[in-house]
C-alpha cells in the first residue's frame, strides 16, 4: 500500500507542477498549428510543392508560347513556309499536282453504312 501512496503522492506533485501545464499546452499548441491547423507548416509544404509544379507548368507553356511566336514570325515573313504547312497539314496542291497520300495504317476496307431503310 505505501508504494502505491508514493505513486498517487508523485503523480500529484507532477500533475500540480507548472512545468507540466506549460509542456503540456506547447505540445498541443505546436500540435494544432503542425499539423491540424489549416496554415498549418504540413499544409505550407504541400502549397510548396504545388507553387514549384504550377512554375513548371508556366516554364513549359512560355517555351510552347515562345516557339509558335516564332513560327507565326516565320509565316509573316516567308509565303514559302505558309505554302509548305498548307502542304504537308491540309494537302492542299498547285493545279498542275496530284497527291498522292501513304499511310502505314493496317486497317482493311471499311463497310460503307447508310442510314437508309428500305420498306
Amino acid at each position: 500500500m505505501k508504494v502505491v501512496d508514493n505513486i498517487k503522492i508523485l503523480a500529484l506533485k507532477v500533475w500540480r507542477s507548472q512545468a507540466l501545464k506549460y509542456t503540456v499546452v506547447v505540445l498541443l499548441g505546436v500540435l494544432v498549428v503542425g499539423f491540424l491547423d489549416e496554415n498549418s507548416i504540413w499544409n505550407h509544404f504541400k502549397n510548396q510543392r504545388r507553387i514549384s509544379e504550377l512554375e513548371e507548368e508556366i516554364d513549359k507553356y512560355n517555351a510552347a508560347y515562345e516557339r509558335d511566336q516564332t513560327k507565326i514570325r516565320q509565316l509573316n515573313k516567308d509565303p514559302k513556309a505558309m505554302e509548305k504547312i498548307a502542304r504537308e497539314r491540309y494537302f492542299m496542291k498547285a493545279d498542275d499536282e496530284d497527291i498522292y497520300v501513304l499511310s502505314d495504317d493496317e486497317r482493311g476496307p471499311q463497310p460503307i453504312v447508310t442510314n437508309e431503310t428500305t420498306d
